[in-house]
């Protein structure tokens, strides 16, 4: 029996220089990234004056946030290619805004490497940002926590309000494990005396060993991998 290789599916290539090929990557953002749910849904927040929080932007938003709110900086934590990363570069280029590509998870536990590296993006970036993911609940969630604790300044329990349904993040799904890592920090980590950066760089910062400990609940999974399909 002959065996049949699959062959990989090559990425799709959206071409943003022309009019006609706008229009078309629009017309794939608006289906296939469900960007018709954000036309006028933006979950916005401010986490203090220099930097907010939202949903993945349209072009015509990033445009009304950098003309009311002086917008210089734009973080896209979503990683991947897809419509949604070409009319955004696009739009950034177009509009003269600085995008920044910073990959986060919402299923996993950041390592040590990737912490110090969002505190280093905080401190280099021009203000005013924006910083985003898909539905700006738990991507953009984990790193607004780590905004205001590594940048700002905030105690930890303070700054993990960020993550929560005010933003529409769920802890019960598997989504939660972004709630857990705080939670082994405040049982491990404070009682020891470490900062949380302190702890996240120490030898007993195990993300592998944090996620497998992590149980989500059925009926959290079920929301957020079934019904909702958070990415």
């Amino acid at each position: 029996m002959k065996l049949i290789k699959k062959t990989k599916k090559p990425r799709k290539v959206y071409d943003t220089a022309t009019a006609w090929g706008r229009f078309k990557t629009r017309m794939a953002f608006l289906w296939e990234d469900h960007a018709y749910l954000r036309l006028s849904f933006t979950n916005a927040h401010w986490i203090d004056q220099k930097m907010l929080r939202t949903n993945q932007p349209w072009p015509f938003q990033l445009k009304w946030f950098q003309r009311h709110d002086g917008i210089k900086t734009v973080i896209n934590l979503r990683g991947g290619h897809g419509s949604f990363q070409a009319l955004e570069t696009w739009a950034c280029q177009h509009l003269g805004l600085t995008l920044e590509k910073f990959t986060v998870t919402s299923r996993d536990v950041p390592s040590a490497e990737a912490i110090l590296a969002a505190k280093a993006l905080f401190d280099r970036i021009e203000y005013p940002a924006l910083m985003h993911c898909k539905s700006g609940a738990d991507r953009a969630g984990i790193m607004s926590v780590l905004y205001r604790h590594l940048h700002l300044g905030h105690p930890m329990r303070e700054a993990v309000s960020e993550l929560g349904l005010r933003t529409l993040h769920m802890k019960a799904g598997k989504t939660g494990v972004l709630d857990y890592i705080f939670e082994r920090y405040f049982q491990e980590g404070e009682p020891a005396g470490l900062t949380f950066l302190e702890w996240t760089q120490s030898p007993a910062y195990d993300p592998v060993q944090i996620k497998a400990d992590f149980k989500a609940s059925w009926w959290g999974t079920l929301l957020t991998e079934k019904i909702f399909r958070r990415e």
